[in-house]
């Protein structure tokens, strides 16, 4: 497999440039093919901070941590690869750091969300509408749930609030219907192909077509991997493993994302000052963290020419405030 194929890494040098600053542990949550975590390594390097730095790096797919330990060829002396889900993300930088004899307090976290170009791109995976292959979406292949477990077993309710709740669709009463009542005709939804091809009969025309194909698959992939509610857990886990003045950077791809991502961090940044109208010397609690970015960047023109999936690409930034400076 050539570099590249499984995943072009997003907005890598702004994510170097605010997370690589001293030796440390540095966390790739969603590992994908490794693009990330080597661009870390080789700063690390360059900046001759390699002797004293460890990057664990953590996927639940195991086609993905088969190609990233081929793009970290000659890194591995400094570097941990772990199958996993980033939910987990506190307890593996705990284990890991058990096992290497070192504290665990992290110098820089990332998190590159969504589903990776290789994910995509593979047909027997099922993730995509524009190529034909089974209902699987699952990132873990080893999960019980998957897309045509979902299509195929949930009552048209069920179907309905969860293309609407997590893909955003506004016709997606017509669309459980009519999965329905395919159901009730042919038995089962049996391919992305048949899934799709239902949904495009039941849309509107046009542009609407594809943006409700993109929804569909995408509130269905969320379900199979429970990736929503698992975000908060990893968003507020990770900044509890942060290193005074470590830095957590999220990517995310959708507006269900991003939100989660937004709100987490401002609830970390902001104090506690009672209820409104208590006049108070000092907050019931301290906020945790301070944003880096204030306004999520996003890809320049170039970036995104070069790698069209850019295109809706959000980096957020935070910073960890150390204990002391609450009470300077």
């Amino acid at each position: 497999m050539v570099q590249g194929r499984f995943h072009d890494p997003v907005l890598v040098a702004e994510i170097v440039a605010f997370l690589v600053r001293r030796p440390g542990i540095y966390v790739d949550g969603t590992l994908g093919g490794g693009g990330h975590s080597l661009a870390f390594l080789r700063a690390l390097r360059e900046a001759g901070y390699s002797e004293q730095s460890l990057l664990t790096g953590i996927d639940q797919d195991s086609a993905a941590l088969e190609e990233a330990a081929r793009t970290l060829r000659g890194y591995e002396e400094h570097s941990v690869l772990v199958k996993g889900n980033f939910q987990d993300i506190e307890a593996i930088i705990t284990a890991v750091c058990g096992n290497k004899g070192l504290k665990p307090r992290v110098a820089g976290i990332l998190l590159d969300l969504g589903v990776s170009s290789f994910q995509l791109d593979t047909p027997e995976r099922g993730f995509s509408y524009l190529r034909e292959g089974p209902l699987d979406m699952r990132m873990n292949s080893d999960a019980p749930l998957s897309a045509g477990d979902i299509v195929n077993s949930y009552e048209e309710k069920e179907l309905a609030r969860l293309i609407y709740r997590y893909g955003e669709e506004p016709g997606s009463r017509s669309i459980a219907k009519a999965i329905v009542a395919w159901r009730q005709k042919n038995g089962s939804v049996n391919s992305t192909k048949e899934l799709a091809d239902l949904i495009r009969r039941n849309a509107y025309g046009g542009e609407k077509v594809i943006k409700t194909l993109s929804r569909v698959f995408q509130a269905l992939r969320i379900e199979v991997n429970g990736e929503l509610d698992v975000l908060r857990r990893a968003l507020c886990d990770g900044i509890d493993c942060l290193d005074d003045y470590g830095r957590m950077a999220v990517i995310s791809y959708h507006s269900l994302e991003d939100r989660i991502v937004k709100t987490v961090f401002a609830e970390k940044a902001r104090s506690d000052w009672g209820p409104k109208g208590v006049a108070m010397r000092e907050p019931l609690a301290y906020g945790t963290v301070t944003l880096v970015t204030r306004k999520p960047l996003t890809a320049s023109v170039e970036e995104i020419e070069a790698n069209p999936r850019a295109r809706s690409a959000k980096l957020r930034i935070i910073e960890k405030i150390p204990r002391k400076d609450h009470h300077e």
